[in-house]
């Protein structure tokens, strides 16, 4: 018998004869927010990424500003970059989460692979006010599962025994996030 199989034998015999329990699951699947963008722009924020509230005529021009002089990453677009000599990446999303701050990858057309997302020290974003949900369980509800998926709440971050932050550890150490409106 394998060790699996012992535990669940265990498992099994300690809730033999008991009673089935139904769980309640009521759990809250939407959040009404007046403001996404306005929520979403202040929670990014909040994780130290840099924000910019952008008409959507305006953010082409000012993607090319912050990416001048850096070698970037630009998925499914020109300009590839090696990812050992990258500076940066320029992305979409699949989906954002206002309540959280979350951006999430799906890594579909725009959003390049988890290693082209996780590798660079920069990563610059574009988020579209559409693409902007109040909670985690909307945008799980827009998610395919069988997908890749890469959730980042701010900068990559850790924490060292003494709590000292250090940035860019497991993750891009800059995180740019343009919201298109």
């Amino acid at each position: 018998m394998s060790a699996r199989e012992e535990i669940l034998a265990k498992i099994g015999k300690a809730v033999a004869g008991a009673e089935d329990v139904e769980i309640p699951r009521d759990y809250r699947t939407t959040q009404q927010v007046e403001d996404l963008v306005g929520l979403f722009a202040e929670r990014v924020d909040d994780y130290r990424a840099i924000v910019h509230v952008l008409p959507a005529a305006e953010v082409p021009a000012k993607i090319d500003e912050l990416v001048a002089g850096r070698r970037m990453i630009r998925p499914g677009g020109e300009g590839w970059e090696d990812l050992n000599t990258a500076d940066g990446v320029v992305t979409s999303c699949a989906v954002a989460v206002a309540e959280t701050g979350t951006i999430v990858l799906d890594h579909g057309p725009g959003q390049g692979t988890r290693a082209q997302t996780l590798v660079p020290d920069y990563h610059l974003c574009v988020v579209r006010a559409d693409q902007i949900v109040s909670c985690v369980p909307e945008a799980i509800a827009r998610l395919d599962p069988a997908r890749p998926l890469t959730w980042i709440s701010g900068p990559s971050a850790t924490s060292d025994i003494e709590l000292n932050r250090v940035e860019g550890v497991h993750g891009p150490r800059t995180l740019e996030v343009i919201i298109s409106t």
